[in-house]
């Protein structure tokens, strides 16, 4: 009976140990996304992996190299997919949704609230947690794929700047808004913002730029003008 709880014992022992190590080595592989932007499927992801790495590690009847293939393909599913993303911005929207606005222009976006399957009561507690006790105080709100909310407080509200040297607020023009992602154009979001792809292209010609492919990342600023970072070509 002692030398089979002995053998027992040491062969979780070194279960637990070789799986740790499997999932440290995998941790490293599949990045930091996996904790700083926990979007819901990364958060699916990072539970599965480790209840595989736990199942492997301390119930017996589980044959441990099966185990640790199907922890291993596991983690090699993910960071395809997180490759997918990256290059992809269908993929993108597909696996990780997009941002949903919720107050737009200082009116709650009733869509997006339905979208988001969001009550007032859960708007207002993510405003009171970012010290905004008003909605009139908001000029947009929007809920980001990891479930966090950013928030752009309107003019007159921003702190020590316009209210308290008796200036005139001054709302911006336009959200700052995403419209060339590495070198792909995001059409809905230039719809959105009544802008025109001749536009950006005359933007971008200001700028000396003959192509939207040569544009890394380009913004829509409050006020207008665009900014841009080009691609470096390394």
């Amino acid at each position: 009976m002692t030398d089979w709880l002995e053998i027992d014992f040491w062969e979780m022992i070194i279960r637990t140990t070789v799986a740790f190590i499997i999932l440290l080595i995998l941790a490293r592989i599949m990045g930091k996304k996996q904790i700083s932007q926990l979007t819901f499927f990364h958060y699916v992801t990072g539970i599965t992996i480790g209840s595989i790495a736990a199942e492997i590690s301390v119930n017996a009847e589980t044959h441990f190299f099966n185990g640790s293939i199907a922890l291993i393909w596991w983690a090699v599913l993910t960071v395809i997919v997180n490759l997918l993303t990256i290059k992809s911005i269908k993929a993108r929207k597909l696996l990780d949704d997009k941002p949903t606005i919720l107050i737009l222009k200082g009116k709650i976006s009733e869509q997006g609230m339905k979208k988001a399957r969001f009550t007032l009561n859960d708007l207002n507690m993510m405003l009171r947690e970012q010290g905004v006790f008003s909605i009139m105080d908001v000029n947009y709100a929007i809920l980001e794929t990891n479930g966090e909310l950013s928030i752009l407080k309107k003019a007159s509200q921003e702190p020590a700047t316009r209210q308290d040297v008796k200036a005139p607020g001054t709302e911006p023009k336009y959200i700052p808004t995403e419209i060339i992602s590495d070198g792909n154009l995001i059409k809905e979001n230039l719809t959105e913002l009544k802008l025109t792809e001749e536009w950006v292209y005359s933007q971008l010609k200001k700028k000396g730029i003959g192509t939207i492919e040569q544009v890394y990342y380009a913004e829509i600023q409050g006020d207008g003008t665009l900014h841009v970072d080009e691609k470096t070509g390394k």
